[in-house]
């Protein structure tokens, strides 16, 4: 058995379902409808009075201290690269090729100076007074901070709740 087949109408203007209203289903809303309830968002108004130096210090110890890993890791990886790649030695034959003179057979060796050892320790050297830096420079402002709290009433933060 066939079906007939059905020509394709072209409609003037807009397809008709896209100006129907939503079927809705009645079978699925239940006898005793409830009203809707909206929930009101709560809020917190805070204010950040003080700030504890000594956790200040020790929080900022320990993230300098991440941060001069970082810094270590990257320069590590940094200087390896470009040495695997060759820029020492392309750079060490043209400075050498530039410096090297009659009376002095052998130019300037760049690798005594930008070696893995004295930059990794040169990277240490810096890496360290930054954490004592980033440390004590913290515990100031933390100082401060409390200061101009007592002064002007702190920050005023307001948490609300996602409903």
């Amino acid at each position: 058995m066939t079906t007939p087949e059905v020509p394709a109408r072209e409609w003037r203007g807009s397809h008709p379902t896209s100006t129907m209203s939503p079927v809705t289903d009645t079978m699925a809303q239940s006898t005793t409808s409830r009203p809707v309830t909206r929930v009101k968002a709560r809020r917190a108004r805070l204010v950040l009075g003080r700030v504890d130096p000594w956790s200040v210090m020790k929080l900022s110890f320990l993230l300098s201290i991440a941060m001069a890993i970082v810094a270590v890791v990257a320069v590590f990886v940094l200087w390896s690269v470009l040495d695997a790649m060759g820029v020492f030695d392309s750079v060490g034959r043209t400075v050498e090729s530039v410096t090297r003179s009659n009376d002095n057979a052998q130019g300037i060796d760049i690798l005594n100076y930008v070696g893995l050892g004295r930059v990794l320790s040169v990277t240490f050297v810096l890496s360290a007074v930054n954490v004592v830096l980033m440390t004590a420079l913290c515990t100031l402002a933390a100082f401060l901070y409390n200061m101009a709290a007592s002064l002007v009433g702190g920050l005023h933060v307001t948490f609300t709740e996602d409903v």
